[in-house]
């Protein structure tokens, strides 16, 4: 096969919630010990970090990961899931897993894992962990999928356990209760494995602090111990004032970004007891994320005049701060390019946003997204108006063609909205 039909096959033949939703989600461990036993345990070859939280994860993954690799560390990194292509999942400093290694996975183990009818994650999630061995890591940072306690990612025993915060999400698999939710991702703690909690409110603090006490794992909360003294905004990066570091520059600049690298500057100071990491090192990984790493859709500027951003923030806990950051922008016209998927709690974020905004709403290419004229219709119930139209690409073009050089454009509500947007800007750039 070549790649794109190996990557056709992975989509269609395993059941991928990216595309399906529901359907995909398998519960239980026993088809990814499986995977794992056939292939020999290969994350038993590397220390691992395992990062899960509703919002955040993956941020932080990736800051962790630039860390790691100024360090010098030869670092493997698992997120999910992929805005532009499917080898954005597995990387090694950086750089995608090869086409060449993708087809030889699933040429080589098809027959071993078709009988098990493994879900695209089961299955993508074996493959990055053999990679990460092949390609002789040092370290991998690895990202929760859904949840924690039942995710195939939760075979590994990692260096440090971190989550990153909580908030409604997938209640339909983890809970419908915050507390609940709280303690699916718990489930990722450790026996002896030190965990960092991000943020939580007192209520889910008592859930932690149980589970961290079933699990024998000793628990941190970044809130206890604030590196981040203050912030402020200089030339297009946000800069830390920190304890330990003085001035910190920080690439990523959604406000988001603030919680999210205390959370990592409370993570390096716990690994710093079994790894060596300098304070240059933070320093390169905190200003240089993107460039090491390869993240995409991170309050991501598009172009200047009108300003175009795009992020990926999809649920409440990320739009309370998205919509704050939107709301103080310095503009002639707010414009809001937006979608959401079909399990969402699209009513509770239609809440948060400006009524004072251009609105242009529109639907993602994958099955799960909600038809553009009934998230226009659900739009004008929240006061928040604008024309519907049928993809990303549509409502961008009349968004430009409308807007000034002083307006200020927003493209999201949906990680497959900001996928077919920057599927886009990649298109005019080759072009």
């Amino acid at each position: 096969m070549t790649y794109e039909e190996t990557v056709e096959y992975l989509y269609n033949s395993t059941p991928m919630f990216q595309s399906i939703g529901a359907a995909a989600y398998k519960e239980g461990l026993e088809t990814t010990l499986l995977l794992d036993e056939h292939f020999g345990h290969p994350h038993k070859s590397y220390r691992t970090i395992h990062v899960a939280g509703t919002n955040g994860k993956g941020s932080c993954s990736h800051t962790l990961a630039a860390i790691l690799q100024s360090q010098g560390y030869k670092v493997g990194l698992f997120t999910s899931p992929h805005l532009l292509s499917f080898r954005e999942r597995i990387k090694v400093n950086g750089v995608e897993i090869s086409k060449e290694r993708v087809v030889e996975f699933v040429e080589r183990e098809r027959c071993f894992f078709e009988p098990l009818h493994p879900s695209f994650f089961e299955l993508t999630t074996a493959l990055a962990l053999k990679y990460f061995e092949e390609e002789k890591v040092d370290i991998a940072v690895i990202e929760v999928g859904l949840g924690g306690r039942l995710d195939c990612t939760n075979i590994i025993t990692p260096i440090l356990s971190i989550i990153t915060n909580i908030s409604y999400d997938h209640t339909q698999f983890l809970g419908s209760t915050l507390e609940e939710i709280a303690a699916e991702k718990a489930g990722i703690m450790k026996h002896n494995v030190p965990a960092l909690i991000g943020e939580c409110s007192d209520k889910l603090r008592l859930v932690f602090q149980e589970k961290a006490r079933e699990h024998g794992a000793k628990l941190y909360f970044a809130e206890d111990n604030c590196i981040i003294q203050d912030v402020c905004m200089t030339d297009n990066m946000l800069r830390y004032g920190t304890k330990r570091y003085a001035t910190l520059l920080g690439e990523l600049i959604g406000t988001y970004q603030i919680k999210n690298t205390n959370t990592i500057l409370n993570a390096v100071e716990i690994l710093a007891n079994s790894i060596e990491i300098s304070e240059e090192s933070v320093r390169n990984g905190v200003g240089n994320v993107s460039k090491l790493t390869g993240l995409l859709g991170r309050w991501q500027k598009i172009q200047e005049m009108p300003l175009v951003i795009c992020d990926t923030g999809h649920n409440i806990g990320g739009w309370e701060y998205i919509s704050e950051q939107i709301k103080a922008q310095e503009c002639r016209t707010l414009r809001i390019i937006f979608g959401m998927v079909d399990d969402k709690d699209i009513d509770s974020v239609m809440a948060l946003l400006p009524t004072n905004a251009v609105y242009y709403f529109t639907k993602a290419s994958t099955k799960r997204a909600v038809n553009e004229i009934a998230i226009q219709e659900k739009g004008a119930s929240h006061g928040l108006l604008g024309k519907a139209y049928p993809s990303v690409i549509d409502a961008y073009r009349a968004a430009i063609t409308d807007a000034d050089k002083e307006d200020f454009v927003f493209v999201g509500g949906s990680s497959y909205i900001v996928s077919d947007f920057l599927e886009h800007c990649l298109q005019l750039h080759k072009d």
